[in-house]
């Protein structure tokens, strides 16, 4: 059994509630139609994309020779969704499927999902810089075991330890090609290498006092007033917001923070909901995702805002200067630049 990841969310929740992966090169057409042939694959490409540059072709026909032939009924998938930063677990239900009739993404496998949501936060830093390989489907080999857990229906796993390092399979003679796509830097891969060291910075060096007086600070880094709360019996409420500085004019900004990557549902959100007075604005700031309910109830409600963890990082690249030095002590980053380029480009 191979664990797989796949970096192609392309065409979004579509994927998971439609259980499916995909991949593009539409034009090369039915894979099944070419066979199991890695060099006349390769020429194919070489026609049909004029433009390809010569080192792509032979690591675009790994991928495409993977998903269509080496990837088997069974073996397990690892798919990052970038909408929420999370992590989803599913199992390949079945062979190659070629659709002419979709107008993207024609290579399709059935996947059936296990376990979905899972926050990116909880994994090693490790497991997440192999599963960060900026090629569009590549094998999973040093954390396997680190993963596996969450291929289990129904599985709660706390956070899990370090995996051992296996050796990486050598299958093809095109393995090199694959190998340097998958661990050449670029701007995608440092960038969510960055977003996972501030997430797990804010929920493993913070406690969950600092983590409400780290919102107060994001917040005024942003141009507001803020004030926390007493930590103890504060109601639910753990932050208050205002944009006058006396905080004196409406509205005002009630904020419940939970210092967790938990996945918090409807009633969690009601919860802050049933705090409001007339006039009031409701923000949920939290370091996981929400529930399909809990987000329908944001678009319900215009006075209600959801932050997710991966919001939280956002704000946090995005008004990182104005932040209080405590906290950019705590979070060093620094502007670089970088290759600004994707290992096989076109996925």
């Amino acid at each position: 059994m191979t664990t797989w990841g796949i970096h192609n969310d392309r065409l979004g929740d579509q994927l998971y509630r439609d259980g499916f992966i995909s991949i593009g090169w539409d034009e090369i057409g039915d894979l099944d139609a070419i066979g199991d042939d890695r060099d006349k694959l390769k020429q194919i490409l070489a026609d049909s994309i004029a433009d390809a540059k010569p080192g792509a072709i032979p690591v675009w026909a790994g991928i495409l020779h993977r998903f269509a032939f080496d990837m088997r009924p069974g073996d397990r998938v690892i798919s990052p969704y970038k909408a929420d930063g999370t992590l989803n677990f599913g199992l390949v239900d079945g062979p190659y499927e070629f659709h002419p009739e979709v107008d993207e993404h024609r290579h399709r496998r059935r996947i059936r999902w296990i376990q979905r949501g899972v926050p990116r936060g909880i994994f090693p830093q490790s497991a997440l810089y192999e599963i960060g390989a900026a090629m569009t489907l590549f094998q999973v080999s040093k954390h396997a075991s680190v993963f596996a857990p969450y291929f289990t229906p129904g599985a709660v796993v706390d956070a899990p330890a370090d995996a051992v390092v296996v050796p990486l399979r050598d299958d093809h003679a095109t393995h090199h090609l694959d190998e340097w796509a998958a661990e050449e830097p670029n701007a995608e891969k440092l960038d969510q290498y960055t977003r996972d060291v501030v997430l797990r910075t804010l929920l493993t060096d913070l406690t969950h006092e600092e983590f409400e007086q780290f919102t107060a600070d994001l917040l005024r880094a942003m141009g507001y007033q803020a004030r926390t709360t007493p930590y103890v019996a504060d109601g639910g409420i753990d932050v208050i917001a205002h944009r006058d500085p006396l905080g004196l004019e409406p509205p005002m900004i009630k904020v419940q923070c939970k210092h967790s990557v938990a996945q918090r549902s409807r009633p969690d959100v009601q919860a802050l909901i049933g705090t409001l007075s007339q006039g009031e604005l409701g923000l949920f700031v939290s370091l996981g995702a929400y529930s399909s309910d809990a987000l329908a109830l944001e678009r319900e409600r215009q006075a209600l805002r959801l932050l997710s963890g991966q919001d939280v990082v956002d704000l946090v690249l995005k008004y990182y200067t104005g932040l209080a030095p405590e906290w950019r002590a705590r979070i060093p980053l620094r502007q670089v630049y970088v290759i600004d380029r994707v290992g096989e480009g076109r996925g």
